[in-house]
Formats: C-alpha cells, sequence, structure tokens
C-alpha cells in the first residue's frame, strides 16, 4: 500500500527526506526488510511514497552514512547486517601496533541468567528485579589473551541463549543477536578510562596485579535508541591500541 508525505505547516516540520528516512527506518525496525536483503529500489519508493526519486535518495544517504543501509555499486542497496566481513570489526576497535588485526579467538567463560544489579537495570532501562544474561569471554589476537569481557542483556530479548550457542556461533556475536533473536546494535556509547589489572581479569588477560588497562565501558542501542547491551570491556594495549575515526 502507498503512504504519501506532506510536509505539515508548522515550525517544527522536519524535511520531506527525513520523513522518509523515518518511514523506512520504521521497516527496518519492523523486519519488512531483512539484514542483507535489498531494498525496493529507488523509483519503486519513490512511487509507494508519493515523493521525488531525488528525495529518497537523500533519505538512503543518511541512513547508509548511519551504517542501516549499504550500497553496493550495479547491485542495488542492502540492509546492512552484522554478517557481513567489512561489518564484523565495526564495533571491534583494538588492533596490533604492528599492522591490522587479522582474525580473533573468543573463549565464553561463562553465561547465566540473573537478576539485574541496580546498575545494569539502569542502564538497560529494565525494572528493578528483572533478569538479565550475563555472559563473560576472552578475546585473544594472535593467540594473545588482550579484552576480557563482561556483558549485560536483557533476558526478555535472549530467551535460549546459552554458553553452548554462543560457542557454537562461527560469525561474530552482534550476528547471532541479529540472526536468532532480532535484535540488531545500531550504535554505541562508550566511557573509556585507565584502570590497574586486578582478580579474574588479571589472570585470564595473563598479566600482573596492578598492570595497566584500558576499561571501555559500551552502552549498545539498536533502534529508537533502545539500550539492549551493556558491555564491560578491559582491554591490555602493551601491544595494542584503540582506534577511532572521528568525522
Amino acid at each position: 500500500m502507498s503512504t504519501a508525505v506532506t510536509e505539515p505547516a508548522s515550525p517544527a516540520f522536519s524535511p520531506l527526506y527525513q520523513q522518509i528516512k523515518a518511514l523506512m527506518v520504521r521497516e527496518l525496525q519492523a523486519g519488512t526488510w531483512r539484514p542483507g536483503e535489498a531494498i525496493p529500489s529507488e523509483t519503486d519508493l519513490a512511487g509507494r511514497f508519493k515523493v521525488s526519486q531525488g528525495t529518497v535518495r537523500k533519505a538512503i544517504d543518511e541512513l547508509a552514512t548511519e551504517n542501516l543501509l549499504v550500497r553496493r555499486q550495479g547491485k542495488g542497496t542492502f540492509v546492512a547486517t552484522h554478517a557481513e566481513q567489512t561489518t564484523q570489526y565495526r564495533f571491534l576497535r583494538l588492533q596490533p601496533d604492528d599492522g591490522q588485526a587479522d582474525g580473533t579467538q573468543r573463549r565464553f567463560i561463562d553465561c547465566r541468567r540473573l537478576r539485574a544489579p541496580a546498575d545494569v537495570a539502569r542502564a538497560l532501562g529494565l525494572r528493578s528485579g528483572d533478569a538479565a544474561i550475563q555472559i563473560k569471554r576472552v578475546l585473544s589476537l594472535r593467540g594473545v589473551p588482550v579484552v576480557f569481557d563482561e556483558i549485560w542483556l536483557p533476558a526478555a530479548l535472549f530467551k535460549g541463549l546459552t554458553a553452548e550457542k554462543l560457542s557454537g556461533y562461527r560469525g561474530p556475536m552482534y550476528g547471532l543477536f541479529e540472526s536468532e533473536f532480532g535484535v540488531r546494535m545500531i550504535r554505541a556509547e562508550e566511557k573509556i578510562r585507565a584502570v590497574a589489572a586486578e582478580g579474574q581479569a588479571a589472570e585470564l588477560l595473563a598479566v600482573s596485579a596492578g598492570a595497566p588497562l584500558l576499561s571501555v565501558e559500551r552502552l549498545s542501542l539498536t533502534y529508537g535508541d533502545r539500550p539492549v547491551e551493556l558491555r564491560r570491556g578491559l582491554y591490555n594495549t602493551s601491544a595494542h591500541h584503540y582506534r577511532n575515526e572521528l568525522s
């Protein structure tokens, strides 16, 4: 069914392409266009929304900039997916000082369902007493453990998630969340600080107590800026660095 869009005569109106963008995000959120699938052509979308092709193109440009869509020359525009090789390292910023990361190995230490601690519940927008899933894992680069992650997820969104399922999935963890649970990580907010290694983290990262580590606390959000993951990572940066691009 076609959907016509008009610019409201109000001081708070949004540009027409922004309205089209919002409608397209709604389709993505509803699963009408699934990760990895092609979306309709600009011509088809223009006819559906009863706007110009240029307006649709501008909306798609913004969605591509925000990594929700991916343009492929000569093939069309596709819904971005965490299963793509180019996307797998979008959220992993740690790289060796002597070159590019050439693959990671992961080991899951624990995966359990718990009552969410108060700080976790606040971060994930859960009610007091709601259940959460806690995951602990170690990431290694070139056989050397460099990241210890503690990950918290809303249990209601990840029913059936187990250590066996995590270990058995060959792709990136966000790819599993996307394909098995319909939860797509759109963007993330991070807090970074320096800390000293202690306890389990020191043991798993094979560093001495008091060794400097980089603490990265990440809140990942899905459509509508809904928080769906709280990740607390400790990074050994003795031979690695945290790389970011600002634009």
